[in-house]
């Protein structure tokens, strides 16, 4: 699952965006509004933890703007700015949760995965293709009863192809959920992160499941 942090305080959101990522989340910086609005308009986030208080600008105005536009992806507001008054306009402005700073990493976390797995096209809490499941929260994979060792794209990789499960997910849409911006990526880093979890499935007895529609990208079919 793939954030933007939109936070000014450079050490804040990179503390945030070092704890969200050992969680198995990706995650992008946004310092000011404008940033924020490059980003969402060059890639797709699953979800924007958004502070109030903004060099350019005030959070709350623009989650509203955001949302008089039909932008509807889920925002969590992160402030020191913890009245009642305050959490109450967050809300009606438009914020599906409101959290008050310090904030604990791991509270954090599970409120962005409440978030997605609220109704509409975000996240289940178990996922599963036949006898293949993964959590998103241990970010765990097993088959049958059998753990698959996945590293942390693996698991990335084959969270988003389960959640889109039985539909072709383009290279370019795996490339956006897998990497942030500041991420170096090699020209065959998602065909050998394909390449490493399709042979992890069919060592674990699920050959054929994940196809390759050439010169698209790839789905996961349920056995």
């Amino acid at each position: 699952m793939r954030l933007l942090i939109v936070e000014d305080n450079e050490r804040l959101a990179g503390l945030i965006a070092q704890g969200l990522g050992r969680r198995g989340f990706s995650c992008d910086i946004a310092p000011d509004l404008s940033t924020a609005d490059a980003c969402l308009a060059s890639a797709a986030f699953d979800a924007v933890i958004l502070d109030l208080g903004l060099p350019d600008g005030d959070g709350m105005a623009w989650l509203q703007r955001q949302r008089s536009l039909r932008q509807l992806i889920p925002a969590l507001m992160l402030t020191a700015r913890g009245g009642l008054e305050d959490r109450i306009a967050g809300l009606d402005s438009g914020a599906d949760d409101y959290l008050v700073k310090p904030v604990d990493i791991e509270e954090l976390a599970a409120r962005v995965r409440a978030l997605l797995r609220r109704p509409g096209p975000r996240a289940a809490t178990l996922l599963d293709a036949g006898p293949l499941t993964f959590d998103p929260v241990s970010r765990e994979a097993r088959c049958d009863e059998r753990v698959l060792d996945l590293s942390r794209r693996e698991a990335d990789l084959l969270e988003l192809l389960m959640r889109r499960l039985g539909t072709v997910v383009v290279r370019d849409t795996i490339e956006t959920t897998l990497y942030s911006f500041n991420e170096p990526v090699t020209p065959n880093a998602v065909e050998a992160i394909v390449s490493r979890l399709r042979r992890k499935l069919d060592e674990a007895g699920l050959a054929g499941q994940l196809h390759t529609v050439r010169g698209v990208g790839y789905m996961l079919r349920s056995s």
